[in-house]
């Protein structure tokens, strides 16, 4: 579990990056579970975008993807979610 002010620390270094995927009505599927975890281990911070057809509301997908991929949820801001998992292997994000 992560505090409000490592949040608001994810938040600043995510308003920077961009989308790196777009969730549409495919849903939650394994392979776009890989996908993202294997983002996640490689970059720790991830931003997505949510599209209108999804099914989905933003923080409906983000509280289901934070709870498939053991992943800290931490923006939903219009249709762009973002997620944080520290990596297993070298973190790469150092939270204050």
């Amino acid at each position: 579990m992560i505090t409000s002010k490592q949040r608001a620390y994810l938040r600043g270094l995510a308003n920077k990056e961009t989308a790196i995927m777009q969730v549409g009505k495919g849903g939650v599927t394994e392979p776009l579970l890989s996908t993202l975890s294997d983002a996640l281990e490689a970059r720790e911070l991830i931003k997505l975008h949510v599209l209108e057809n999804s099914g989905f509301s933003p923080r409906e997908l983000l509280s289901a993807l934070c709870e498939e991929l053991g992943a800290e949820p931490v923006a939903a801001v219009g249709r762009k979610i973002v997620l944080y998992r520290a990596s297993s292997k070298e973190p790469v994000i150092v939270l204050p």
